[in-house]
């Protein structure tokens, strides 16, 4: 049972490379099927973790896993797409002090509801809300249900900027943070810089950018699936693991629940525990 192909690299996308681009450059590398884990928009860079083979079914266990990133707002102009990429729709407005700033980011972290840029991959009626944007109609989006850890003010950038870190959950916008701190103090902001540090469990030590992935070197970055995500163990050779491969279940005296999935080995997928019965829930080979 061959698993070497399955696994995840670790891209640092370089800023104004669109994600697509930089996943392409990983699969025609290592001739696999490959895709990513979280867009990151072209204006951002950092880490982008892209899943080669089978491995992609492991995302919706890793999708909702907390994200780090350093962001720059440049605070007294606002764009349409919340960025410095877009068109400046507002300018000269007031720049907040940094006090200022301090006192509103407690209001802005915890759970809270978000709405998501007008330029940005969201779903509208099975439309992406920046196709409504740029044909000149405003998407109607919905306000989401995100989590921020922290939101910390790292320090002035210039006279109209300010750094911050923020530590936060899946689904959320950067830019969209930029905009309600912003609004907290009675301005506008637009993001000029995004680096994403770390998502999940994947960092920025380590990372490769996407022109360093070569067919020659590309498995030496391949991180192994099981390492990527945390579940019990369990094992099973002989008839047991015979039983599995040809998707019969398995009595099981152990608690319900998800487990990884070892057969003679050799990492086969996610086993799903219910009622005192064992079967395969995801298969990776």
């Amino acid at each position: 049972m061959e698993n070497s192909a399955s696994g995840f690299i670790v891209i640092h996308k370089p800023s104004g490379m669109p994600s697509a681009a930089a996943v392409a450059a990983v699969r025609r590398a290592t001739g696999h099927a490959c895709g990513h884990m979280g867009t990151l928009d072209p204006l951002a860079s950092g880490v982008l973790p892209v899943a080669v083979g089978n491995a992609a079914r492991l995302f919706p266990y890793l999708l909702n896993k907390e994200k780090v990133y350093r962001a720059v707002f440049r605070f007294g102009l606002g764009s349409d797409t919340l960025d410095a990429e877009g068109t400046v729709l507002r300018a000269g407005l007031r720049i907040p002090s940094e006090g200022e700033i301090a006192a509103a980011l407690p209001s802005l972290t915890g759970e809270l509801l978000q709405v998501p840029p007008a330029y940005s991959a969201k779903n509208v009626n099975g439309v992406r809300a920046y196709a409504l944007a740029r044909q000149g109609k405003a998407p109607e989006l919905a306000p989401a249900r995100v989590f921020v850890r922290s939101f910390e003010l790292l320090g002035r950038e210039g006279e109209d900027s300010f750094a911050f870190r923020i530590v936060c959950g899946g689904g959320t916008y950067v830019r969209s943070l930029g905009r309600d701190l912003a609004a907290a103090c009675g301005t506008e902001a637009v993001m000029t810089a995004l680096l994403r540090e770390r998502s999940g469990p994947f960092t920025l030590d380590g990372a490769v950018l996407p022109a360093g992935v070569t067919p020659e070197n590309w498995r030496k970055f391949l991180i192994p699936p099981e390492s990527a995500f945390s579940l019990p163990r369990l094992d099973f050779d002989g008839r047991d693991a015979q039983r599995l491969l040809w998707g019969q279940r398995l009595p099981f005296a152990g608690e319900d629940g998800e487990y990884k999935l070892f057969l003679c080995g050799a990492l086969y997928g996610i086993a799903a525990a219910e009622g005192g019965v064992l079967r395969t829930k995801v298969k990776l080979v």
